[in-house]
């Protein structure tokens, strides 16, 4: 029998918090701890958690702020099952998630997985927009979402499980704050482990609520991910430096325009645009969603194309260490 322990990072978070334990207390299979690490949180969880003491097997622990990698980790010590599970605090799972997992993993070998990542019907059009821009195959190429797109997985920490023994030999979660969860699963491949992708264990994740916190994340993404080529140089991929390459040619663009007084290359990202909306509208079914997913799209290819394109510079360029350059990346 294949035991689970979800085990969730909290900062602050408490109407999410009341809507993840919610949808875990429905799931069909109720046989899983949930352990609850608040990191530090400035407003009291536990009345929100008592709501759910007599429906859920849940352990609560407080401990100092020190970021959601090294508060997993403290999560992990204290799990009395087989596998970890490890959920953002702003996800909703479907009522037979447990029940998936447990039946996924005991017809797949692996050492580690994930799931889906999708909007919920229940979201606002912002976060539904911003859920297509981090989903579709005009961005992230369906990565997150499509298990066609999926050749060597890596499972993200919103959704993610880990063998317990796995999880213990490569030291859990490394320093960094951003990134961790990459680096983790390449890490892990690293040490001879296998990584899955199940299709029926997606979670609705809600993300940020507005465009400027968006832009924030995801430029943080950017600048991770040449430290992380750097940890792990094997698993580099030329699709990486894409959104770098589209925020310059865009620029090019601009210069192309004005000094030649031609726009062959704003042409080719009109089209971009036109695939997009249409793309999007396809999917959703709704015009102010395919308008917003348009913004949330281009945001989102600037601001992690410009952070990759910074944290490149800092490190190849005028040789600093990830530590000097981003110190807000790791943990203290």
């Amino acid at each position: 029998m294949n035991t689970v322990s979800i085990i969730i990072a909290i900062f602050n978070r408490r109407d999410e918090l009341f809507e993840l334990l919610n949808s875990l207390s429905h799931q069909t299979d109720k046989d899983f701890e949930v352990i609850i690490v608040d990191d530090g949180s400035s407003i009291d969880l536990r009345p929100t958690l008592a709501m759910f003491q007599e429906m859920l097997n849940i352990q609560f622990f407080r401990k100092d702020n020190s970021g959601p990698g090294l508060s997993r980790n403290f999560g992990a010590r204290r799990a009395k099952s087989e596998w970890l599970v490890f959920v953002d605090s702003d996800v909703i799972v479907e009522t037979d998630y447990i029940e998936n997992i447990k039946k996924n993993i005991t017809e797949n070998s692996c050492d580690a997985f994930g799931g889906a990542d999708k909007a919920h019907k229940g979201f606002n059009l912002m976060q539904k927009a911003i859920s297509y821009s981090m989903t579709s195959v005009f961005t992230t190429g369906g990565i997150r979402g499509n298990k066609k797109a999926v050749t060597r997985f890596q499972p993200r920490s919103f959704n993610m499980g880990v063998k317990k023994s796995a999880f213990e030999k490569v030291g859990g979660f490394s320093e960094m704050r951003i990134g961790e969860d990459p680096d983790l699963s390449m890490t892990l491949w690293e040490n001879g482990f296998k990584t899955a992708f199940f299709d029926n264990i997606g979670v609705y994740h809600k993300r940020r609520v507005d465009f400027g916190k968006f832009s924030k994340q995801v430029y943080q993404f950017g600048c991770a991910r040449p430290i992380l080529n750097q940890r792990h140089p094997k698993y580099v991929k030329i699709s990486f430096a894409f959104p770098s390459l589209f925020l310059i040619g865009y620029i090019l663009g601009f210069i192309e325009y004005f000094l030649v007084g031609k726009g062959l290359i704003l042409a080719m990202y009109g089209l971009y645009t036109f695939l997009v909306f249409f793309h999007a509208l396809y999917q959703t079914r709704n015009i102010s969603i395919a308008g917003m997913a348009v913004i949330s799209t281009y945001i989102q290819m600037f601001s992690y194309g410009y952070g990759f394109l910074k944290s490149w510079f800092l490190l190849h360029i005028l040789r600093m260490k990830p530590e000097e350059a981003f110190p807000r990346h790791f943990h203290r």
